[in-house]
């Protein structure tokens, strides 16, 4: 196992602490050992960022006796009681017990370290153990570190992962204060990489017009855009960039992309026909009207419930229409079904699926698929993956529009999804219809045909 430094430790912390990964997975992800991340979350959890810094102390034997005594009289294990003295390796007290119990309390007093020194005795000394001066330059070196830390810790939160140029600006805005060699042992970095980040502190940022043009698109989508999406945009912009470069500079401006949700189900149990899967998760049309799939998702807005029910075109993604209701009831789908209706020719031939829910295995509405000649299609029982599609559109929108936005009432509300389901449809992007949206991807495709 390597050496690791405080920002890999942290890291590794927070990576546990916010139960993303065990600490096997962790270990096996970062090369160390299962139980070193074990140390570092307990002694993180008692001290802090103070705890994860490497300690070169001289312990004293009171110091000893008083750990020995503690673990003793309070049955703490090893690792608990490092924890709580905050001693990095917890073997370090297992060789203390055995010193004590084969030698005596007197063996337990610090040894001098290194051969002797072939300096002559007018050089200067170090200062002695507990004297004035030794205390004074440990509690300098713990002002320092405690600088350090509070200044990377803040970086860390605000970025997640910190850079060597990061750090480099932590250490050029204490150097006035702590001597460069010291911090640079710190935070354990090269002094050619400490020089050549602050050699470049004064150019101007040759990405700062992207930076800019990332933090608008960004902004301008209610950070509804990951750095693919941006990409794309970027490019349709006539900027020649790289998704890797997108990526990077948005984790260093602090922009993510927000989350998903989950839906309400519908099923309610065989209260009619069951249709066959014929769709077979094959989300691909070759032309619009040829695919369509639907459900039903649950809104919360000031304590009510509102149901929606969209009509989704496979071939570009695109919203047909959709109602939306206080309730559940068959006549939010009947007339969802007959604005859809509305698109269609004589020429096409449809297929639309949906899932088990009892509206969809009502007569009325297999009877008014059935008179326009569409074929009825049926995810299988509690398979969600069979209309993940229309699943993924409702958790973009919930993730992009309800939980992002404040309504003053239901009416604005239905007024603001009407806005969204119209960006949605005519502005926003995406990667597989070649960074077009839904409408210019099916205007495209008309004109080439």
């Amino acid at each position: 196992m390597g050496k690791f430094s405080i920002e890999d430790k942290l890291q590794a912390v927070q990576a546990y602490l916010t139960g993303k990964e065990s600490y096997r997975d962790i270990g096996a992800r970062i090369g160390a050992d299962h139980k070193a991340v074990v140390k570092w979350v307990s002694l993180y959890e008692a001290h802090g960022m103070e705890g994860l810094v490497t300690r070169y102390t001289a312990y004293s034997k009171e110091f000893k006796m008083d750990v020995l005594n503690f673990m003793n009289e309070s049955g703490t294990s090893l690792l608990e009681t490092a924890a709580i003295y905050n001693i990095p390796a917890p073997t370090t007290i297992l060789q203390w017990k055995r010193v004590l119990e084969e030698q005596g309390e007197d063996a337990l007093k610090p040894k001098k370290k290194g051969h002797p020194s072939m300096k002559k005795e007018t050089g200067e000394l170090p200062p002695v153990e507990d004297s004035v001066e030794a205390l004074k330059a440990e509690i300098e070196r713990l002002r320092m570190e405690n600088a350090y830390l509070k200044k990377f810790e803040c970086l860390s939160s605000k970025k997640g992962k910190v850079t060597k140029q990061d750090k480099a600006q932590v250490i050029f805005g204490l150097r006035l204060e702590y001597p460069i060699s010291s911090l640079l042992q710190l935070a354990q970095i090269p002094r050619s990489t400490y020089y050549y980040w602050v050699s470049t502190f004064d150019r101007p940022d040759k990405d700062a017009d992207l930076k800019s043009r990332i933090t608008a698109i960004y902004h301008e989508h209610k950070g509804r855009y990951g750095y693919r999406r941006i990409t794309d945009q970027l490019h349709n912009e006539g900027h020649s960039v790289n998704h890797k470069k997108v990526q990077r500079i948005m984790r260093e401006l602090g922009l993510k992309s927000i989350v998903r949700m989950k839906k309400y189900r519908s099923y309610k149990g065989t209260v009619g026909k069951i249709a066959p899967n014929i769709l077979d998760r094959n989300f691909q049309a070759k032309k619009p009207n040829e695919k369509w799939v639907t459900d039903i998702t649950e809104l919360h807005l000031f304590g009510e419930k509102l149901y929606l029910s969209p009509m989704l075109d496979l071939f570009n993604g695109e919203i047909i229409t959709y109602t939306i209701e206080s309730r559940p009831v068959y006549s939010l789908v009947s007339r969802m079904l007959e604005k859809a209706f509305e698109r269609l020719n004589g020429e096409d031939t449809l297929l639309i699926h949906s899932d088990q829910g009892w509206h969809y295995q009502m007569r009325q509405y297999q009877q008014a698929l059935k008179e326009r000649g569409i074929t009825q299609s049926m995810s299988r029982k509690g398979n969600c993956y069979d209309n993940s599609v229309i699943e993924n559109f409702f958790g973009i929108l919930k993730s992009e529009f309800l939980y992002t936005q404040e309504f003053e009432d239901i009416e604005q509300f239905k007024v603001e999804l009407e806005k969204y389901i119209n960006y949605y449809n005519h502005k926003r992007i995406k990667a597989k219809l070649k960074g077009m949206s839904p409408v210019k991807y099916r205007a495209h495709a008309v004109e080439a045909a």
